[in-house]
């Protein structure tokens, strides 16, 4: 007999808040792990493909319908004591966005990942490999961009890095780096003083997908 094992989709939603790196979770209202944080997640339906789950569960667990959330399938979670409760697989997606807005879900909330020490479940080690991916992922893509607004600042970029890589960055040779960088970023001919001082040019996110060069983060700036 073929045994029936559940699975279930979670969500790794990141995001730049108050100047911290900061996942959406929510606050367990039932047992087990009464109490604790856990990444927004749900059983995947008969009719829907893994796709199509994490948006619905997106748009209706975590409470942010229609927000422009970047997903991405991150890693695949079958080991059998992940739930004491029962077998279940998960697959988890990680979602990049800029600054959203607080979730119209009861006991979602916005919390800074250096906060998230306990979760529930294995959520924090999924957590962490979703961290760590988008880590990676701004070394070698353009998806650094996706956590800024529409139109930003190459200082606006390069906090968005020092926050997500969790060190500082010399800005002289990051702004010859992402300019350098072939299709990363578009100027759109306006600037801004909303920084102080000089005026800053704004620029929109290029068409490029990948890096030519990446920014590795082993390379001292």
């Amino acid at each position: 007999m073929v045994p029936s094992i559940p699975v279930s989709v979670d969500l790794v939603v990141l995001t730049v808040r108050c100047q911290a790196l900061s996942a959406l979770v929510w606050r367990r209202d039932n047992p087990p792990f009464l109490r604790r944080w856990s990444l927004p997640g749900g059983f995947i339906q008969l009719d829907e493909d893994l796709p199509a789950a994490a948006q619905r569960i997106l748009d209706e667990r975590a409470g942010l319908p229609g927000a422009p959330v970047h997903l991405e399938q991150l890693q695949t979670y079958g080991y059998p004591d992940r739930d004491p409760r029962q077998r279940v697989v998960s697959v988890a997606y990680l979602g990049l966005a800029p600054d959203l807005p607080a979730s119209e879900k009861a006991h979602m909330s916005w919390q800074p990942v250096d906060t998230l020490s306990v979760m529930a479940f294995d959520h924090r080690r999924i957590m962490q490999d979703g961290i760590e991916r988008a880590r990676a992922k701004l070394e070698y893509t353009s998806l650094g961009a996706a956590f800024c607004p529409p139109e930003f600042t190459v200082a606006d970029l390069r906090r968005v890095y020092e926050i997500v890589w969790g060190r500082p960055l010399d800005p002289r040779n990051f702004h010859r780096k992402v300019t350098k960088a072939e299709g990363f970023l578009v100027e759109t001919g306006a600037t801004t003083t909303r920084d102080g001082g000089r005026p800053a040019k704004l620029h929109r996110r290029g068409p490029a997908e990948l890096l030519h060069p990446p920014m590795l983060r082993s390379l001292k700036e």
